[in-house]
């Protein structure tokens, strides 16, 4: 999660409390498409925006922890696809640098990456003014400040229209959307990223939500101090969570949009947009993306939603939208067709 969607989480909160707010109706299927970076300057721009300092600014300080790994997070180390198709993407949010996670899905372009919608178009502190990201660029297999297969800069972003009416206050309705597709340019020898790579993952809609699961990011924060500033935790290197995986239906207070699943997980900020894998061969490193990270939950030790604020005795899960055929598979289409 970037650190503009959990202020927003907050502020969202308050808001719903006191029943200030009223959504728009949700329409799923109308497509809204953003162009980036199209001309060769435009292209260029981004690539000396985003020097090695710039990128060194959102790597948190490391620490002196002892090395500590769980099903609940731990750093990928196996040298496969996995590890060459998700990676770091980069971008300007209301005028600040942010990164979020995204990968390399199937696509007829060879070109299209997945994330969450509110890393290419997110609100202000205050869940208002809804801008697109400035400065997209995906590196894929990222890792202590690497580009192992190139830096591509951001072509086209799409979301759901009904995104783009986001107000970080009524998650019961927009949490579903927090899906996004962007279009890459080819790198600066004209390759794409997909043949780049060497490997796309595939992409499933209307994939049941239970079962083993498993979750990928670059986070720059974890919940749990004893992790805080492993090069795994601070955006250097690539985390991942495995475990039942189960439905956020929020509170009654607050409750959440269908179809919000996750695993145990304590990767933080920065994990937004990194892919929930159903189907995965952790040998191959090739499985089937079915949903993205986008918030946490949290749950007692009877499965039931901890009450706002309420920690002691729970377990934090990462959650997201599973992905649908009336909401991911249009946006998909349209990234596929794109140029």
């Amino acid at each position: 999660m970037t650190s503009t969607k959990l202020k927003g989480l907050v502020a969202g909160c308050a808001a719903l409390a006191a029943g200030s707010l009223t959504a728009p109706p949700a329409a799923a299927g109308s497509v809204g498409e953003h162009r980036l970076a199209t001309t060769a300057a435009e292209q260029q721009a981004v690539q000396d925006y985003w020097t090695p300092e710039r990128i060194a600014a959102l790597t948190e300080p490391a620490s002196d922890n002892p090395p500590k790994a769980g099903p609940d997070g731990a750093p990928w180390t196996t040298p496969n696809a996995l590890a060459k198709t998700v990676g770091r993407l980069f971008f300007t949010d209301h005028g600040e640098d942010a990164s979020c996670t995204a990968t390399v899905v199937e696509a007829a372009n060879r070109s299209t990456i997945v994330t969450a919608g509110h890393c290419v178009n997110n609100t202000d502190l205050l869940g208002e003014n809804n801008q697109w990201s400035q400065n997209v660029l995906f590196i894929p297999g990222y890792h202590d400040g690497q580009a192992p297969y190139g830096r591509f800069t951001g072509r086209i972003a799409i979301v759901d229209e009904t995104w783009l009416h986001n107000d970080q206050q009524h998650g019961e309705v927009y949490d579903a959307y927090d899906q996004a597709f962007v279009v890459l340019n080819p790198d600066e020898r004209g390759q794409r990223a997909e043949d780049v790579v060497g490997a796309a993952q595939r992409i499933g809609f209307g994939e049941p939500g239970a079962g083993t699961a498993t979750s990928f990011g670059y986070p720059r924060a974890t919940s749990d101090p004893a992790r805080e500033g492993l090069p795994e935790y601070i955006g250097e290197r690539l985390s991942y969570c495995r475990g039942p995986a189960k439905e956020d239906h929020g509170t009654p207070e607050h409750p959440a949009a269908a179809n919000q699943w996750g695993v145990p997980c304590t990767m933080g900020g920065g994990s937004s947009g990194g892919p929930r894998f159903s189907e995965l061969n952790m040998t191959t490193g090739i499985g089937t993306v079915v949903g993205d990270n986008s918030h946490s939950a949290f749950f007692d030790r009877g499965g039931n939603p901890c009450p706002p604020g309420e920690r002691e005795g729970c377990t934090r899960y990462l959650v997201g939208p599973q992905f649908t055929t009336e909401i991911t598979e249009p946006l998909h289409r349209t990234a596929e067709e794109a140029w």
